[in-house]
């Protein structure tokens, strides 16, 4: 009975603080699906990473938030008062996860995991010959609260987006993925260094002062690194 009490007053706390919090007011306010836009926006504002004319990669991408923010950055004249993605597309915009989502306007979303041949088939289709010039991740595992077992998950599914990156970025292109500072971060940073020429790591505001979230941005990459998508 402790127990669940206990989690009772976490999930409390929890709800109290999401519908509190400034990022997912914004979002409402903005017509962004989720609080984690504003996380890429302020990467994206810092670096400028993104603009009209590119092919973005976007994977993770359920509920589709980032993906609405970079079709906003890809239609120049949408009104800036809004986070529909409404407006003329100028660019293309590819989204995976193994999760449905909700159509966004303009965005090609394709449901799979893309280490098998057949989504790796149809993203190549929907590339149409193309490299992309960013590919930014969002991925992560349902964590099971096992320190050594997460870092694992957490580093395997950084370390695929990086490959990924390798095999079908344009090598001036940038990479943007979320890690977690804690076992594992050190490695991945050194792993970003090793295949990329410039590497920026960025806690954006709008993650949450208790999260170990942040993201790891690379630009350029080094030559000599063949893909390792298997």
């Amino acid at each position: 009975m402790k127990v669940k009490t206990k989690s009772k007053k976490v999930n409390k706390a929890w709800l109290n603080d999401h519908v509190n919090d400034t990022y997912v007011k914004l979002a409402a306010k903005d017509g962004y699906r989720a609080r984690a836009a504003y996380k890429l926006k302020e990467i994206d504002e810092s670096l400028h990473l993104l603009r009209p004319g590119q092919l973005v990669v976007d994977l993770g991408s359920t509920p589709g938030a980032w993906s609405q923010y970079v079709r906003r950055k890809l239609s120049p004249r949408t009104a800036t008062g809004g986070g529909a993605a409404v407006g003329e597309l100028n660019g293309t915009i590819i989204a995976l996860d193994l999760l449905p989502m909700d159509p966004v306007e303009g965005v090609q979303f394709l449901q799979g995991d893309f280490r098998e041949p057949e989504m790796l088939a149809q993203l190549q289709l929907a590339m149409d010959g193309r490299l992309a010039d960013v590919v930014v991740s969002d991925m992560a595992p349902n964590l099971s609260g096992i320190e050594s077992a997460d870092a694992a998950r957490i580093s395997h599914l950084v370390e695929l987006a990086v490959d990924f990156a390798q095999g079908y970025m344009k090598p001036e292109g940038a990479l943007v993925a979320k890690v977690f500072h804690g076992s594992g971060y050190a490695e991945l940073v050194k792993l970003f260094k090793e295949r990329f020429r410039t590497v920026k790591p960025v806690k954006p505001k709008a993650s949450r002062d208790k999260s170990s979230e942040t993201f790891l941005v690379g630009i350029g990459m080094k030559p000599a690194h063949p893909p390792q998508i298997a």
